[in-house]
């Protein structure tokens, strides 16, 4: 069994605030307010040489008010099932509480390690209330931690990690390419994410805002491991609420910038708005692959030419561009949310391929001679050869002997000829011109 830990608790313990202690970063949103956290959350860690996955959970809770107390509840329990060892957060400040005698007993039908961590004990006042955590009768040794500042986190990794059966792997994720599912609030991100994967992986709702951390899943095509991250609604900064919006904005920036394919989802019924045109500049800025997917299609009254109509304006609202693949799906009735999939493994081949020299100069400079860069200051601009050369994304330099007088014009026809021999479809392409 991997090395898989899970921080478990009721609300407003602290657990988001160990997570990102034991993942070195702050990954996970931290908030004073109970509930910020709804779904599970992954992160890598390591202790004296081992390595171990922790997730980080909601609170659990049963009889409050919060709408999205069932389902945090279910992941909570997914989260259990799928750990190999459990970080049972309680609160030394407050004691315990009714809620931590419920949990418990769910907590004692798992059968695995369970670590009782005793959080804001940071006095020795405090660490000595601590003790009283045993009349849960957990079987489980307690810890007096701070999970603020650090102290007594020490000796409960030194115990959580004798029990792992392995040394664990440093980094699961090397290598394996990132997709990111971008779009504004309540599009159907998170739905698509669950339909993909046929579980509840993320907490969907119809109030805009319930994804709030990047959620990163592993997703299997074609023999080929990929992980998909559903992310936080990004709206205009002038509309975001509150600090909670913010940081889940942020998170939603960060999860686009680690990605390697970008799908990004537009709601049918409201067409593409400056926010989408937004979130695909900058994704096309960074060098992403794209694929825009304009989600619940199964909703709109059309004929024969409703599509054709819809991605001519999506198109001309996106110019100058105009290589990116449009897919008209429905998450909801299930249509071609696949096609979607397949079209984001197409992208992110098209991102990585490479061109030999020989092949590009033998298509590239037969339509250069026939269609020569025009002339400036009554001198002629002549290109020797092209190649690729090593980037995140397909960029290409051209050898030339004045390579300051190419024109923007003479630019785009030589990426427009580069597209029209090779397949870069979703993909940005980068010209760079050398002299020679």
């Amino acid at each position: 069994m991997a090395n898989i830990v899970a921080i478990v608790g009721r609300p407003n313990v602290g657990k988001s605030t160990f997570f990102n202690r034991l993942v070195e970063k702050r990954q996970a949103i931290m908030d004073n307010m109970p509930g910020v956290t709804r779904d599970r959350h992954y992160g890598y860690a390591e202790w004296v040489g081992k390595y171990f996955t922790v997730i980080d959970t909601g609170g659990y809770v049963v009889g409050s008010e919060d709408k999205f107390e069932s389902q945090i509840r279910r992941q909570v329990q997914l989260a259990v099932d799928e750990a190999s060892a459990i970080i049972f957060m309680v609160d030394c400040k407050d004691g315990m509480t009714g809620f931590d005698k419920e949990f418990a007993n769910i907590i004692r039908t798992s059968k695995k390690p369970v670590f009782i961590a005793a959080n804001k004990a940071d006095t020795t006042e405090k660490a000595m209330q601590a003790n009283e955590f045993y009349e849960l009768a957990l079987d489980a040794e307690v810890f007096p931690i701070s999970a603020e500042n650090g102290s007594g986190t020490g000796e409960l990794l030194d115990a959580l990690v004798a029990t792992f059966p392995s040394e664990g792997v440093e980094d699961p994720d090397a290598g394996i390419p990132k997709i990111a599912i971008l779009g504004r609030p309540n599009v159907g991100k998170s739905s698509l994410l669950n339909a993909l994967l046929g579980t509840e992986r993320s907490i969907v709702t119809d109030e805009a805002g319930t994804t709030r951390d990047a959620i990163h899943s592993y997703y299997k095509m074609y023999g080929k491991n990929f992980i998909l991250i559903d992310t936080a609604g990004v709206r205009k900064k002038g509309k975001v609420k509150d600090d909670i919006e913010f940081y889940s904005v942020l998170r939603s920036l960060r999860a686009l910038e680690e990605s390697d394919v970008c799908i990004v989802v537009i709601d049918a019924e409201r067409g593409m708005e400056s926010q989408d045109v937004n979130i695909i500049s900058l994704a096309v800025r960074q060098g992403k692959g794209v694929v825009i997917m304009v989600n619940k299609w199964d909703l709109i009254e059309k004929d024969s030419k409703t599509s054709d109509k819809m991605k001519k304006e999506i198109l001309e609202g996106l110019a100058p561009i105009d290589y990116l693949p449009i897919i008209f799906a429905s998450v909801l009735e299930k249509q071609r949310i696949f096609q979607v999939m397949e079209k984001a493994v197409e992208v992110f081949e098209n991102k990585t391929k490479k061109i030999p020299t020989a092949k590009l100069n033998d298509a590239l400079l037969p339509e250069i001679a026939h269609y020569p860069p025009p002339a400036m200051k009554g001198k002629l601009i002549q290109i020797k050869y092209v190649t690729q050369i090593n980037a995140r994304f397909p960029s290409f330099a051209f050898f030339c002997n004045l390579p300051q007088y190419v024109q923007e014009s003479y630019q785009r026809f030589l990426e427009n000829k580069i597209r029209a021999n090779f397949d870069f479809e979703g993909v940005p392409v980068r010209l760079i011109f050398r002299k020679k």
